[in-house]
């Protein structure tokens, strides 16, 4: 059976001493996020994640969830009651506003709070993750009557939340969407269509499901300008806030997945369900697109996610099992063979995976603590900052974190050899779920495409711009550090490299648009390799001071960091170069047969 150990230490450190969360007690919410309580959050999520959830993981797997006659949805044994602990626990209104009932603490606390919960049991933590995502696009867009009525009862997690965008025609462009909506005399809708692939579209969790739904009002524009976004809730709700009648929605089957088998997958029929705007008509997509950048984010968390899970147990396997004798000579005389971690190739594939684990876990909380400031700040200079940084390095962690993710989760397989390929040893459920992270939430060539498509030319490159400015500022700064060097010079040479691939794409992808096509995956992965060195950079830094001031009991862990940090940028951050080179070769080859050849 495979374990689970929350990174507890990790995620305190990097608040704590990398990003000094204390720094932000002027923003609303973090002032009640002291050292303490995000201590005892952390522990307690630890916790809750190690003994109830991760328990239900292969269980839950093997079992799946199960569609009855009349449409309902069971899950499988153990999810129901450890909803009702996750929900009794706080856990899905950590970050949401008090005045709805949340807790309103910082999004990055959460963050390091669902990374845990993904880690021990990624199917089951998706109910609450979808719920969380459309309460974010109810609180930025929907009217204020809409919000009393169900943001409440959501955040509580009586209530959970799911997005409907996808049709059986219709994935990435949206443009083609069919689902129709009619208006009736009392401001509300008439809901008409087909939507697939919705996570958690019915369920026996929660008493209600209130289903945020993309749908064309008649007569709107055709493609994604006429689009709009309703609330269309599973059971109707009376005006004291009690349930009333079903409404016209009902899920018609559920999907037979390669992974996430204890959620569920549902075809969801929508018959005439009676339904209510979300924000401005035709816009639908700017209501959704909060959700969906939620979405994106927890999705790239998912990539790290298990990309931990199994990086553990790929490493305890490795300290435990013989095989062979170590090329220097035996490391256990008195066993017959040596344990695997002996073997430069093992360290090898585990490094690889330690090394993204960490500096991806200081990009997401990084990349949360900007979040936090583009939400909450009252300085229009930061917030903007801010969510500038949010928006680029949304594909980036989206994309890279779920591509290493998956690639992680096999590499951690392989430690296991022909035993990685059985199912009671866990790893093969990791491999499969893992997998879907890389295209659902807008495939990771879309995302790729965003980046290079979208984000560097936004606003005159104000972003990309800034993020060199910081990455550069940073070098600088510390260049006569010489404990530095070793991250530093990489880190120098791996920015040029992404700063020429920027500027390539400036001088060769406007007359020539494949250009960018051909080149955006290999940018995205450059992106992020730049952006994880300069994580392990600040976290170096960080090892530092803290073992120059003693750091009694946590040297070794910490002296660990510096290590592996360096393997960081000795063998993975120069593979900045064949990106680039990749970049600078253009479409040529890859356009030029034609499609017959295929």
């Amino acid at each position: 059976m495979p374990v689970y150990k929350a990174p507890v230490d990790d995620v305190q450190f990097l608040l704590n001493d990398v990003f000094h969360i204390e720094r932000y007690d002027n923003l609303p919410g973090f002032a009640d996020a002291s050292p303490d309580v995000v201590s005892a959050i952390v522990n307690e999520a630890a916790k809750f994640s190690e003994q109830v959830l991760a328990p239900l993981n292969r269980s839950g797997d093997i079992e799946g969830c199960t569609r009855h006659p009349d449409g309902r949805v069971t899950t499988p044994k153990g999810f129901k009651e450890a909803f009702r602990q996750l929900s009794e626990g706080g856990w899905i209104g950590l970050g949401a506003p008090a005045e709805f009932g949340g807790q309103g603490l910082p999004h990055v606390v959460s963050t390091a709070v669902g990374e845990f919960m993904i880690s021990a049991n990624m199917a089951f933590s998706m109910y609450s993750g979808l719920t969380q995502g459309a309460v974010a696009a109810m609180v930025e867009h929907a009217s204020e009557d809409l919000k009393k009525t169900y943001l409440p009862k959501m955040i509580s997690g009586e209530w959970a939340g799911t997005m409907n965008l996808t049709e059986p025609h219709c994935g990435t462009d949206l443009g083609l969407l069919r689902t129709k909506a009619v208006p009736q005399a009392d401001g509300s809708y008439k809901i008409s269509g087909t939507k697939i692939f919705i996570s958690g579209g019915e369920q026996d969790l929660t008493s209600n499901i209130i289903h945020l739904v993309l749908a064309r009002i008649e007569g709107a524009p055709a493609g994604t300008k006429g689009i709009s976004l309703f609330v269309v809730p599973k059971v109707m709700v009376k005006p004291d806030g009690s349930l009333g009648d079903g409404n016209g929605v009902s899920c018609g089957s559920i999907e037979h997945k390669m992974g996430i088998h204890g959620n569920s997958t549902c075809v969801m029929n929508y018959d005439g369900a009676t339904g209510w705007l979300i924000g401005e008509t035709n816009r639908g997509l700017n209501a959704m697109f909060v959700m969906m950048n939620e979405a994106r984010l927890a999705v790239g968390l998912q990539g790290l996610a298990q990309s931990e899970v199994a990086y553990q147990n790929a490493a305890l396997y490795a300290k435990e099992r013989v095989q062979g004798r170590a090329l220097t000579g035996a490391k256990a005389a008195d066993k017959a063979a040596d344990p695997l971690i002996v073997h430069p190739d093992v360290r090898r594939m585990l490094m690889e995976i330690r090394a993204f684990n960490e500096g991806a876990r200081a990009l997401m909380l990084w990349t949360a603590l900007n979040g936090d400031v583009s939400h909450r700040s009252d300085d229009t200079k930061a917030r903007q900052a801010s969510d500038d940084m949010m928006g680029l390095l949304t594909p980036v962690i989206k994309g890279v974190l779920t591509d290493r993710g998956f690639a992680n989760a096999v590499q951690a397989q392989q430690v296991f050899g022909g035993h990685g390929y059985i199912a009671e040893q866990g790893m093969e459920q990791f491999v499969r779920d893992a997998r879907i992270a890389m295209i659902y939430e807008g495939a990771n060539g879309v995302q790729a495409l965003d980046l290079v498509g979208r984000k560097l030319g936004k606003d005159g490159g104000r972003a990309v711009m800034a993020f060199f400015a910081e990455v550069q500022g940073y070098i600088k700064e510390h260049v006569d550090d010489e404990k530095l060097n070793v991250y530093l010079k990489p880190l120098g040479k791996a920015l040029a490299d992404l700063q020429q691939g920027t500027m390539w794409f400036m001088q060769n992808a406007m007359a020539q648009p494949d250009n960018a096509g051909a080149g955006s995956t290999d940018y995205m992965h450059l992106f992020g390799l730049v952006a994880l060195g300069y994580m392990w950079a600040r976290i170096a830094q960080a090892v530092n001071v803290k073992l120059a001031s003693g750091a009694a009991g946590d040297a070794d862990r910490l002296k660990a960091k510096l290590v592996t940090g360096k393997f960081f940028a000795e063998r993975m951050l120069p593979e900045t170069a064949v990106h680039l080179v990749r970049i600078q070769n253009g479409a040529s080859s890859m356009m030029e047969l034609p499609a017959e050849a295929f």
